[in-house]
Parts: C-alpha cells; sequence; structure tokens
C-alpha cells in the first residue's frame, strides 16, 4: 500500500501542503530479490489504485489541485506506473534497431528528429540518473556501493517486473497485499 501518496494527495486537495524531512530512515531492506519484488509490487500496486481512485472524477481533482498540482500528480503517481510499464518495451525496440542497421540513421525525414531524441534520451537518461546515484553515494560517504550504480538498468527491469505483477494482481486480486518481512536485524543483532 502506498497510504502515503494517498494521504499527500488528499491533504493537497484540501490545500494542505506536503514536504519531505531531510532525515535518514533507517528501515531494514527486503534481504531477498523475491521479498524485494514483492515489496515494489506491493507499492506500485498502491500507486495504481491511489491514481484510479483519485482520477474517479478528474476535473475536481484539477479544480482542487490548480493546474501545477494536477500535473505534478500524473507525474509522480501515473509517471511512476507508466514509466515502469513501458522501459522493458524501449529495450525491446533498442534490440530491433541493433539488429536492423546498429543504429543507422532513419530512412525519412520524419524519422530523423524521432531517432535522434530516441538516442539522445536514452543516453541522457542513464547517465544522469547514474550521475546522481554517484553523487548520492559520495554525500553520503557510501563509496563501497558505488560498483552497484552501473546496475541501474537492472534494477529498471525488474521494477517493471514488479509493475506487470501489480497491474495482474490489481484486476485479479485487488484485495490481496504481500507483506514485507522485516525484524531479520533486530532478531540477528544483539542487544546493547
Amino acid at each position: 500500500m502506498t497510504e502515503d501518496a494517498d494521504l499527500g494527495a488528499r491533504l493537497s486537495r484540501f490545500r494542505y501542503r506536503c514536504t519531505v524531512i531531510g532525515s535518514t530512515t533507517y528501515e531494514e531492506a527486503p534481504e531477498r530479490l523475491g521479498s524485494w519484488v514483492r515489496q515494489r509490487t506491493r507499492w506500485l500496486k498502491g500507486f495504481i489504485q491511489t491514481w484510479l481512485v483519485h482520477m474517479r472524477a478528474p476535473r475536481t481533482l484539477l479544480r482542487e489541485l490548480g493546474v501545477r498540482g494536477f500535473v505534478a500528480f500524473q507525474i509522480m503517481i501515473g509517471g511512476t506506473i507508466l514509466s515502469a510499464l513501458v522501459h522493458p518495451w524501449f529495450y525491446g525496440l533498442l534490440a530491433l534497431q541493433l539488429g536492423g542497421e546498429l543504429l543507422g540513421l532513419p530512412e525519412t525525414v520524419v524519422g530523423l528528429p524521432f531517432w535522434a531524441v530516441s538516442v539522445f534520451s536514452l543516453i541522457a537518461g542513464y547517465a544522469t540518473a547514474m550521475a546522481l546515484g554517484f553523487l548520492a553515494l559520495r554525500h553520503r560517504r557510501l563509496h563501497r556501493l558505488q560498483w552497484q550504480v552501473p546496475l541501474m538498468p537492472l534494477y529498471w527491469l525488474l521494477i517493471s517486473v514488479a509493475a506487470y505483477r501489480a497491474v495482474w494482481q490489481f484486476a485479479v486480486a485487488p484485495f490481496k497485499w504481500e507483506k514485507t518481512e522485516h525484524g531479520r536485524q533486530a532478531r540477528t543483532r544483539p542487544l546493547r
């Protein structure tokens, strides 16, 4: 569930403002890939539910949030879902292109701008995300984790797996919520 996203949207609809507190959370992450995918599935399923609930009356939502808030809601909630769902399709399109003329220029004038924007988006998107990852790790002095930053494409594909699971679960089991096991660190760490 994503009660934080839903509460944030509801507070904004009543003209309250939310902000993020700059702090560190010490919540433990899932240790196993299966648990991690189930957790992300639950989160994305909650985003789907939040988006659908608030979009039942889009004109009312627009009036209550204003244009900026409405667009922000679409980008943050809807965009998170949409980007996770379409991400693997871009890999497929890239594979088709590489299998063809190895990123050869398109044969039509209409195709050239599309090709240019696509290649730029791919390179700039990954480069920007990875640069931010490196900067965040440097800021936190977590240099030992820098080897993980180039694994972002794999991470995003796993998010896509969770997104498709979320859509499927929302359609066939809307009230099923896969809980994440917590408390392992508390059980393994000795008391002080």
